[in-house]
């Protein structure tokens, strides 16, 4: 309990260093060292004070002065000449607005008035006209407008004089024109001053005769007045004060009292926020673990970080903007009263603690979030923003719907805004409806056609993942979901022929297994039942040694099919080793096959070799491809039927591959599907009569594969072919 107590002490403390830090970034030069009359307050009071001091009562110009410094150029003429218009244009705009009430007056028989009418639009038009032929005459009339200006400015003036005098007599003055000699006095200087500044003949006063609070008067008209031309200064040397006795009974103390006490708060806002600072830093780790124990025990972490991120950038605007009002209560708090003061800011701070407390726990929480850079990198890409921009870039994965899409938001945006617009504006412009029925209508038609096609697509979609597979998506037009829609039929029959390979495999691995079963089985069992005849004692010599023949038999062939079981697998896992070389494969399949030449003599089959006459090259590894073509040779000794023929051929294609090519008259019945006899343990002779291990096609295969060559069986009745092709040399 004391631990959370001191954390959230801490936190207070840490609010307060840094509305310490604020206040004193904001206004602290204000105050340190400072006194009231050094303030920004006082001296902008000051300014305005001898800004208006020389205009309006030591340089007070007089009508006649300005009158004498006004000047008319040419340029000026003919822009007053040409103001609205060519001459032309402007005896016709004249006419046009005497005309309606000239013939009125005529209809109603109102003579009099119909000639002071006509008498008016003479005279104007005659005054336009000489504007155009004399420029002494427009020049005159400029003059006297600006001359008017210049009285305006002299009596608005006089009024501001006495104004000024009135709102600033707590001060007093004593001053000297450096140039006539003339003084000015108001008040007692040499009465007790609250403030006091003396001017020299190294820093005098200087002053204008135009007050800049009125010099808006010569800009009021179509006639330009450039007051710029009036400004003359003038030095003055001598005292301006502010008396204690005076200043006490205006309202200048009350900013006095007001700096005063705004210089004692933040003096003891700023030494409690060192000594904030201070405690902070020592309960830094106990508000860390508290926070820690905060989010876990509310099971924030959930929370995604872009989420928190916004959250925390609301809180810290409310912080911010509490910080100011509470600043703002101290700073330009105008009440007298202390007790209302002290109850108004203390409020606002209660207000200010609260909002920081929630801000900094969720700062300290986001610092824990990110402070390593895992932490970062997961939190950023659990986060929304993190998967709007993968689903925006998903988006451009296909340019045409990006390209749809955009189009499609643009159009509605366009039409939509359009139609708001002109709604507001009032009235329905043919344009905007035209706009809106040109390109909306045929947008909202595709749109809607898309996605009726998109659901027909959804609905088929759905009947394949439920195994309805005997019915094609259909295909309309070109678009990305037509695309799509045919890539759905490829899966299709994808998905079709997987499950017929996986039936097929199901198949051929319940052979497999009855298969393997039988052949380890078949020479084990004699073994067994071998070894058991030769434990019996009444046997004979003869019966021995057949017995042991027939085990020895027996174990060689377990032996051979263990191994070439072994191999097979190496083969297929790709854990085997070729050693490449350049080979002439004439010579190889020449002694490769002169093995078996007295063996296909015994099975009474007639071989027949067709070898080029050059030597074949090829890279490849001699002693799998020796095993290579052994496999295949006693394959047809096992498998061809007696008294028939066998074809070895060997031949470049024009392709400039060799291609070696095994034919033979099967002697058992091979079934139409010949790619399976490449599988393992499968033969040609269904009922397993023959001696081999069923994998003598399955090894062949694999060293084709290692080698990266390429190996087919044809079967045409009774007639087995393999072929093998390897890129040549």
């Amino acid at each position: 309990m004391m631990k959370k107590w001191k954390s959230l002490l801490t936190l207070v403390c840490l609010i307060w260093l840094v509305f310490g830090v604020f206040t004193f970034s904001k206004i602290g030069y204000q105050y340190i060292g400072k006194s009231y009359f050094q303030s920004e307050n006082f001296q902008h009071e000051l300014d305005n004070f001898q800004s208006e001091l020389g205009p309006l009562v030591l340089n007070k110009p007089n009508a006649e002065e300005l009158k004498s410094k006004i000047e008319v150029g040419l340029n000026e003429i003919e822009e007053h000449r040409n103001y609205y218009g060519s001459l032309s244009d402007q005896v016709a705009n004249i006419n046009a607005q005497y005309e309606g009430r000239i013939q009125e007056a005529a209809d109603v028989k109102a003579t009099e008035l119909k000639t002071k009418l006509e008498n008016e639009r003479d005279e104007k038009i005659k005054d336009i006209t000489t504007n155009f032929q004399d420029d002494e005459y427009v020049r005159k009339k400029i003059q006297a407008d600006k001359e008017a200006l210049v009285d305006e400015y002299i009596k608005s003036a006089q009024v501001e004089a006495k104004n000024f005098a009135q709102n600033y007599n707590y001060w007093s003055y004593e001053l000297k024109n450096t140039d006539t000699g003339k003084v000015f006095r108001s008040g007692d200087v040499s009465e007790s001053s609250a403030y006091k500044v003396n001017y020299t003949q190294q820093h005098p006063l200087s002053t204008w005769n135009i007050s800049s609070n009125l010099s808006h008067i010569f800009s009021q008209t179509n006639v330009y007045l450039d007051s710029e031309a009036f400004h003359e200064t003038a030095d003055y040397i001598g005292t301006i004060t502010m008396s204690k006795k005076v200043a006490q009974q205006v309202s200048v103390m009350d900013g006095y009292d007001r700096f005063t006490r705004n210089q004692y708060m933040f003096f003891i806002i700023w030494i409690t926020s060192i000594l904030a600072a201070v405690f902070t830093w020592k309960g830094r780790k106990e508000v860390l673990l508290a926070v820690q124990g905060l989010t876990e025990k509310n099971n924030l972490e959930k929370l995604r970080i872009d989420i928190q991120g916004a959250v925390l950038f609301i809180t810290g605007c409310m912080y911010w903007f509490s910080s100011y009002i509470a600043f703002e209560s101290i700073e330009y708090a105008y009440e007298s009263n202390y007790v209302r003061f002290f109850i108004d800011f203390l409020l606002k701070l209660f207000v200010l603690i609260i909002i920081g407390i929630a801000f900094f726990v969720q700062l300290i929480w986001l610092y824990d979030r990110v402070s390593t850079a895992k932490k970062l990198g997961d939190n950023l890409k659990d986060s929304y923003l993190w998967g709007l921009g993968d689903s925006l870039t998903d988006l451009f994965l296909n340019r045409s719907i990006a390209l749809h899409s955009i189009v499609m938001v643009a159009a509605a945006f366009f039409g939509g805004g359009s139609l708001v617009a002109s709604m507001v504006a009032g009235g329905f412009p043919v344009f905007v409806f035209g706009v809106c029925a040109i390109v909306g209508i045929p947008a909202i038609v595709v749109f809607l056609s898309r996605m009726g096609y998109l659901n027909r697509i959804m609905k088929d979609t759905k009947d394949m993942a439920d195994g309805r597979l005997n019915r094609d998506v259909k295909i309309k037009g070109k678009s990305p979901l037509a695309k799509h829609a045919e890539n759905l039929n490829h899966l299709r029959e994808g998905v079709r022929t997987s499950m017929h390979e996986q039936a097929k495999s199901e198949r051929l691995k319940t052979e497999l297994i009855t298969n393997v079963s039988h052949d380890l089985r078949t020479p084990l069992t004699s073994i067994i039942t071998y070894t058991d005849l030769l434990k019996k004692s009444d046997i004979t010599d003869e019966e021995r040694k057949q017995y042991i023949h027939i085990l020895d038999k027996k174990s060689e062939r377990l032996k051979v099919l263990i191994e070439d079981l072994f191999e097979v697998s190496k083969m297929a896992s790709g854990n085997i080793e070729l050693h490449r070389s350049r080979v002439d494969l004439t010579q190889l399949v020449q002694q490769a096959v002169g093995e078996h030449e007295e063996d296909l003599a015994q099975g009474r089959l007639d071989l027949r070799m067709t070898m080029p006459h050059e030597p074949l090259y090829a890279y490849v590894d001699g002693q799998k491809w020796w095993r290579l073509i052994d496999n295949l040779i006693v394959n047809v000794l096992k498998y061809a039927l007696e008294g028939t023929r066998v074809y070895v051929t060997l031949k470049r294609t024009a392709n400039g591959e060799a291609e070696f090519t095994v034919k033979n008259v099967a002697k058992y019945e091979i079934s139409e599907n010949a790619d399976e006899l490449f599988e393992r343990f499968k033969r040609a002779d269904a009922s397993r009569h023959t001696e081999g291990s069923g994998l003598g096609l399955a090894i062949a295969q694999s060293i084709v594969d290692l080698h990266g060559a390429r190996m087919s069986i044809d079967v045409d009745g009774d007639l087995f072919k393999v072929i093998v092709r390897i890129p040549g040399v």
